[in-house]
């Protein structure tokens, strides 16, 4: 029995070794502050804020999530890897439109040493400011109708192309008839008798 924990207890020694040789090489993320408090802010203010960090590790940074505690907070990361010293940051958009008091968590989730952490944001959204109602109840007036207009009716005017009219006059020739008129002319026939004289001796 004696034998089973000394042998547990070297593997556990060695696997410790291990991951801390791991983790020397590690990229760490390392935040200028991990809250935000926004104050008192008006409704519909600007709700993002900016939190900025670098990767104090050796090794590349990779940001694989950034989630928000509810729809109402929205984080932005890069989703580009983080080189060793560079610096980088995530936008928080909270939506002031909200009124009241709020504060919000976003987990960001990496490859550095520390794999989880969370950012915090709080703060105070007042209401706008609303313009005084008079309690004087106004008479109602019906409203105008607007004049009738007829609408706007356009003439066209289609101008025929005239061709012109050729009077056609048909003169009908009537056949002269030349109608000769013939004139018999009877000559009378003189008769003339020869009167014979007998003288007797």
């Amino acid at each position: 029995m004696k034998k089973v924990y000394f042998i547990l207890s070297l593997l556990a020694t060695s696997f410790l070794g291990f991951a801390q040789t791991v983790d020397a090489n590690a990229p760490e993320i390392t935040f200028e502050k991990e809250s935000i408090d926004y104050g008192t802010i008006k409704q519909d203010a600007n709700g993002v804020r900016v939190f900025e960090f670098t990767n104090t590790g050796k090794t590349l940074l990779i940001i694989s999530s950034a989630t928000g505690s509810c729809g109402c907070t929205v984080p932005t990361y890069p989703k580009e890897p983080i080189m060793p010293g560079q610096k980088s940051k995530i936008e928080v958009r909270y939506d002031t439109h909200r009124v009241g008091p709020f504060s919000k968590t976003v987990t960001v989730n990496s490859n550095a040493k520390t794999p989880s952490n969370t950012l915090r944001i709080s703060g105070t959204v007042e209401a706008a400011a609303t313009e005084p109602t008079n309690d004087v109840v106004k008479p109602y007036v019906a409203p105008v109708p607007a004049p009738v207009v007829a609408p706007e009716t356009k003439t066209t005017t289609v101008v025929k192309p005239t061709t012109p009219t050729v009077k056609t006059t048909t003169t009908t020739k009537k056949p002269t008839t030349t109608t000769k008129k013939t004139t018999t002319t009877k000559k009378p026939v003189s008769t003339t008798t020869k009167k014979t004289t007998t003288t007797t001796k």
